[in-house]
């Protein structure tokens, strides 16, 4: 839409001065700066001197190819994904992501990964994934024409594993231990595009957090300003990350005077960033115990998040099942029903109770609809209905 990418070539996290080519996307982390316990994963480089001004003179609004200068090649079809709604709910601000085309933020990821994929000439994608990102993957994987792999958990919700079925993708339960050496045996032996992480700590797809950065230039349109914090559910902190970096590219091109704080949340029956946040580790591992917020519930961080909260002055929330089901509560008698994931960063947000000077954004992630027992609850027929029973 905005001519051509700019991207260049790649960049290690673990250490600015050693890059690579753009193509292939090295999707097993840095191969220099990583070691056998911490994987450093890389970025995107870009040729920002010939960034045109105009750019950021558009209104948001669907299909992410408006912003392609800053984003690597975009080779796959679009499903509209971005352009999502800024709702004020309160003193805060809600990102919705559930607006996307498989209703959840993974779209904007998926858009450029499986682009990545059509670039390579790979005949697939295969992703490791419980829930959002395998729909997402499978849909985008659809829209291009390629097969689509989705390595999921025996505990992942049916109603989720028909939505990802739904696309035509090959859809396998597997323990979840077994789940990453199947993937890199596909990628090895079948020549699959991976668009998730095969690494010991996350590194995931060097240009997954691109597609992430366009939220960043949206809710700077939206708000006429930075917010002064943005608070995002966390997993493998490549939202994370991505929101960060597009704050930080709109202060580097001068759109934006300064960068927002930004706020890991994550569950507090695991949190591995906040764990690497609090002992100055790069990135860490944790055993965690049992959360029903499925989709950020997981042992393993990665360098991405850690980067984003400690360089933005942010700092990492661990929150409960309960201040997430309140949020949850909350959040769906404004209109807005997240699944139980997608509202950490407003659950956090509460727990923190910290004033800010200046607008804050809670991304919203993912529709209610994709949370573990959605549709399973049956309801009792009112044989003889009264006016008592309507406003009960």
């Amino acid at each position: 839409m905005n001519g051509p990418s700019l991207a260049l070539r790649q960049r290690s996290l673990g250490d600015a001065s050693v890059e690579f080519p753009l193509f292939p996307p090295l999707t097993r982390g840095c191969p220099l700066t990583s070691t056998s316990e911490i994987a450093y994963p890389l970025e995107v480089v870009y040729d920002y001197a010939r960034v045109d001004g105009s750019l950021f003179g558009q209104e948001p609004g669907p299909d992410i190819a408006r912003w392609s200068p800053l984003l690597p090649p975009l080779d796959a079809p679009t499903l509209g994904e971005g352009g999502t709604p800024l709702v004020k709910v309160g003193d805060i601000y809600v990102k919705d992501e559930s607006s996307n085309p498989t209703w959840s933020h993974k779209d904007r990821l998926n858009r450029v990964t499986v682009s990545a994929a059509v670039a390579c000439g790979a005949p697939g994608v295969v992703v490791a994934s419980s829930g959002n990102h395998g729909a997402s993957a499978a849909a985008y994987a659809a829209r291009a024409g390629l097969r689509a792999i989705v390595l999921t958990s025996a505990d992942s919700p049916p109603a989720v594993q028909a939505f990802t079925r739904a696309y035509g993708a090959t859809v396998v339960s597997v323990p979840s231990g077994k789940r990453w050496p199947l993937l890199r045996e596909v990628v090895d032996r079948l020549g699959y595009h991976p668009v998730s992480n095969q690494t010991v700590t996350h590194t995931g797809h060097p240009f997954g957090p691109e597609g992430y950065k366009t939220i960043a230039y949206e809710l700077f349109l939206q708000l006429g300003e930075v917010p002064a914090a943005v608070f995002a559910p966390t997993g493998y902190a490549e939202l994370l990350y991505g929101v960060w970096k597009g704050f930080v590219e709109l202060r580097l091109l001068g759109v934006a005077g300064r960068t927002p704080r930004i706020f890991s949340c994550e569950p507090e029956a695991g949190g591995p960033h906040a764990r690497a946040l609090a002992t100055g580790a790069p990135a860490a591992i944790v055993e965690p115990g049992p959360s029903d917020a499925y989709s950020i519930a997981g042992p393993v961080g990665g360098h991405r998040g850690v980067v984003a909260v400690r360089d933005s002055g942010g700092e990492a929330v661990l929150v409960t099942d309960e201040e997430l089901r309140a949020a949850q509560r909350d959040l769906a008698h404004e209109g807005l029903w997240q699944e139980l994931s997608g509202v950490a960063g407003l659950a956090a947000y509460r727990k923190l109770r910290r004033d800010f000077e200046g607008p804050v954004v809670c991304v919203a992630t993912s529709s209610g609809f994709k949370d573990i027992g959605v549709g399973s609850r049956r309801y009792p027929v009112v044989e003889h209905p009264t006016l008592d029973d309507l406003m009960s």
